[in-house]
């Protein structure tokens, strides 16, 4: 390959999320951190350089969109995802949870049921509770081996008056790709009963070979007349520290709401350095991301592989996407706490705790793998080596 995601490149005192806050977060500098969703490999060259231009520049000042930018949007979307976004239907946001968040504040009201798909990415409970909303949790079915949707019992909860779903699509943290007959099935609820969706699809570009992500505005123009789309280049091309991200909206009164928040607030100015690195990312990027598939999906093979043969007590949730892998740890008949132990104070490593996920999630883990193999490998070993000394140990 033209890229070396096998080079282990030393992010500790970088001011790094993920790397200098072991010791506070989890009580050992030594531990391997393979947590909060961003990679350990650098970024296509491109953006790097675009960046350094844009620095170069000197002068920093208040800056407004180009046209180049959102062509750039539009044609990647056109190109990999073979959705035909209009420039006009884009927003930037600071992020994919500020966008939830305003989402749910400008189309709820205070005491409002909003659906969610657990286990799911924890900031959408945040968004929820913090905007004084109540969860209405529509539990994913584990069946064959992958998450599927309870349409019956998400009926039940738009019956009871739900009038928002946040949808995570893929979904985080089990890695589904939903295909296209499961979203129309849901649409067609959605429309059936007036529900809005705010759809999560900033793990849209990281589908696995076999597998393909379907936009869930995409699908008609009434499900997208009744959809809010979040996204960002950040999952794809690792930029999270860029704080750059934008909505698509066809609907212009969903799309007005949203924007005049966002002035209200004074997020609505252009960045100075983000638009250029998700620019050159999208037009450029292209064949490093190909790579990183390839890469990503060797990855998840290994660590498929290696639990089973050496942690069968633990079952892994083959992902379709993303690159997280959900695992069961139930049979290691560990509580919370206990999980947590095992991590951080017996293997030294650090992996998301799944009850932060949802009730759903308890007793399970996720593995963040976009590392240099070598790092999953030893994080792998630490673990089930720390877990089989447990097991033996409460025999």
């Amino acid at each position: 390959m033209k890229y070396d995601f096998d080079r282990v490149i030393d992010r500790r005192n970088t001011r790094s999320y993920k790397w200098d806050q072991s010791e506070k977060l989890f009580g050992d500098k030594d531990i391997l951190p393979l947590w909060v969703a961003d990679m350990d490999f650098e970024s296509p060259p491109a953006v790097k350089e675009a960046l350094v231009r844009r620095a170069e520049e000197g002068i920093y000042g208040y800056s407004v969109p180009s046209d180049s930018y959102k062509e750039a949007i539009t044609a990647w979307f056109s190109r990999r995802h073979q959705w035909e976004i209009q420039p006009e239907w884009i927003t930037d946001s600071p992020g994919i949870v500020t966008s939830l968040s305003l989402s749910v504040e400008l189309f709820s009201k205070p005491g409002d049921q909003v659906i969610i798909q657990s286990p799911v990415y924890y900031p959408f409970y945040d968004v929820i509770n913090m905007n004084d909303r109540k969860v209405a949790k529509n539990p994913l079915i584990e069946r064959n081996g992958r998450f599927e949707m309870d349409f019956e019992q998400l009926e039940g909860l738009m019956q009871g008056g739900a009038k928002l779903l946040l949808l995570c699509s893929p979904h985080n943290p089990g890695g589904r790709v939903w295909e296209r007959e499961e979203l129309l099935q849901l649409g067609a609820l959605c429309l059936r009963y007036g529900v809005m969706v705010i759809s999560d699809e900033i793990h849209c570009d990281l589908a696995l070979a076999g597998h393909k992500h379907i936009p869930f505005a995409s699908l008609s123009e009434d499900i997208a007349n009744i959809t809010l789309t979040t996204l960002a280049a950040t999952k794809t091309f690792n930029l999270p520290g860029l704080q750059t991200s934008y909505i698509v909206a066809s609907n212009p009164d969903l799309k007005r709401k949203f924007d005049q928040r966002l002035k209200a607030l004074s997020l609505h100015m252009s960045g100075f350095l983000a638009p250029e690195a998700v620019q050159a990312a999208y037009n450029e990027g292209e064949q490093w991301l190909d790579e990183l598939q390839q890469y990503i999906a060797g990855n998840v093979e290994y660590a498929i592989t290696y639990l089973s043969e050496h942690l069968p007590q633990v079952n892994v949730m083959r992902p379709q996407a993303t690159y997280l892998l959900w695992l069961d740890c139930r049979g290691l008949n560990l509580d919370t706490a206990g999980l947590k132990k095992l991590m951080y104070s017996e293997a030294k490593v650090a992996f998301n705790e799944g009850s932060v996920f949802g009730t759903e999630g308890v007793g399970h883990l996720r593995i963040n793998m976009a590392c240099p193999r070598s790092i999953l490998v030893e994080a792998l070993e630490r673990f089930s080596q720390a877990a089989q000394a447990y097991v033996v140990k409460a025999r």
